[in-house]
């Protein structure tokens, strides 16, 4: 089971935590010096879960790439709901012959193995337990 922790801080900001002491802090939108607002913590999610799985396997197909970065967008289309996720990749080939076995593989984990991209798109969902 995945879970974190979040919270107001002393300062009035906000944080989650991991069982393994991670932190990210939390803003709105407004001022909040170095802190996500929860849609980019959700747009940084898709591409951290992308980005993760696509690193080692290209890697174990024998191309480690130069290069691999990648952005992650998405508009709001109503005042609390986003329009569609868009992920693009940003990469340097070791070669010309890794550029298919990178293809097969961002586009294999986008449409397979990606827990988040796929959560999204099914509509996984969210429950409330307010004690």
């Amino acid at each position: 089971m995945a879970n974190v922790r979040v919270e107001r801080t002393d300062d009035g900001g906000f944080r989650a935590t991991n069982g393994r002491g991670a932190e990210v802090r939390i803003g709105g939108g407004g001022d909040e010096e170095g802190a996500f607002t929860p849609v980019e913590l959700l747009l940084a999610a898709v591409g951290g879960c992308n980005i993760v799985t696509v690193e080692p396997l290209t890697a174990q197909r024998g191309h480690r790439l130069v290069r691999l970065a990648m952005t992650v967008e998405a508009q709001k289309v109503e005042p609390n709901r986003l329009g569609p996720v868009t992920v693009t990749y940003d990469v340097e080939l070791p070669a010309k012959e890794a550029e298919e076995v990178y293809r097969a593989v961002a586009t294999r984990v986008h449409e397979k193995y990606c827990t988040v991209s796929r959560s999204l798109e099914e509509g996984t969902e969210v429950r409330l337990e307010v004690p």
